[in-house]
């Protein structure tokens, strides 16, 4: 699979993703042949979430724990991947970003995981309480005790996000956003316009809808819109429609790298044939178009 890189460094990853927000939910056998069909596929960025699992059996941090499993049954694997996850959720408070929060929540991630640090610590969401310096504060020192390469964001505004960077001593790596075919907001909110102008990669979490785009369920008749547009275009493409959604995706000049999260582990060893599919300027706006409801002015 074809490369892409983390913000402004010389670390390459997949250019799809492979989230494990549902692995609290798998056995550790499975979760360990999903890991060995992402990795084997070229998905080397393993994305996680200390909140993945709430809800489920085993709770709070149950997807880290399983993923940290499967990482101890063999440390080779982790030798592969940037392993990314993220912390600051915590019902029903619900968000928490304060130093002492954030520097024990990545304490605990490691400890699940069974790893001494990750590729890339992100907060989950911003909090509204918690000052951006002592924020900033707790992701220096995580950064300066090795606990994790990288720092990013997910679901921060952009002037959330610059806030943020003010009082950073390194630059933020990553955001993570929602965006797929059907939520398109970040192309004009100026998400994917701050990761051009800083070099930051952009994550984009749930980028088949939530399962909509496969299923062809879109909830609205705009959606529909927009899922007939993505069929058309597999079509022209001998491809499937999951396949048009990702190569959408990659097709646009930020760094965005999709987050798949199927738990199929066929599945997940397809996707890497949305990164070779030679969609055209005009099938790409022919998506945004759709989505829009009207040409592009």
């Amino acid at each position: 699979m074809r490369q892409t890189a983390i913000g402004n460094t010389n670390i390459s990853v997949g250019a799809i993703a492979y989230g494990c927000w549902r692995f609290a939910e798998s056995s550790v056998e499975d979760a360990d042949t999903k890991i060995r069909a992402a990795l084997d596929a070229g998905l080397t960025l393993i994305d996680t979430a200390d909140i993945y699992g709430l809800g489920e059996p085993r709770g709070f941090g149950g997807a880290e724990a399983v993923l940290g499993e499967v990482l101890a049954r063999d440390p080779s694997l982790r030798v592969r991947m940037f392993l990314a996850t993220k912390g600051g959720i915590i019902p029903p408070r619900p968000y928490d970003s304060s130093y002492d929060y954030l520097t024990a929540a990545m304490e605990a991630s490691l400890e699940r995981l069974q790893v001494d640090s990750v590729d890339l610590y992100q907060i989950h969401r911003p909090d509204l309480i918690a000052p951006v310096e002592e924020t900033a504060r707790a992701l220096n020192d995580i950064v300066s005790a090795g606990k994790t390469r990288f720092v990013g964001v997910s679901n921060f505004t952009v002037a959330q996000t610059r806030a943020l960077q003010a009082h950073l001593d390194v630059p933020l790596a990553t955001t993570q956003p929602e965006f797929s075919a059907l939520h398109q907001d970040p192309i004009t909110d100026g998400t994917f316009d701050w990761c051009s102008e800083t070099g930051a990669t952009a994550l984009a979490w749930s980028p088949l809808a939530g399962g909509q785009i496969p299923r062809q369920t879109a909830e609205t008749s705009h959606g529909q819109t927009v899922i007939a547009c993505l069929q058309k275009i597999a079509d022209a493409h001998a491809a499937s429609i999951s396949d048009i959604a990702l190569a959408f995706i990659m097709k646009h000049q930020a760094k965005i790298i999709p987050i798949i999260g199927t738990q199929n582990p066929d599945r997940i060893r397809d996707s890497v044939r949305a990164a070779e599919i030679p969609l055209t300027a005009r099938e790409f706006y022919d998506i945004i178009e759709a989505y829009r409801g009207t040409a592009m002015p």
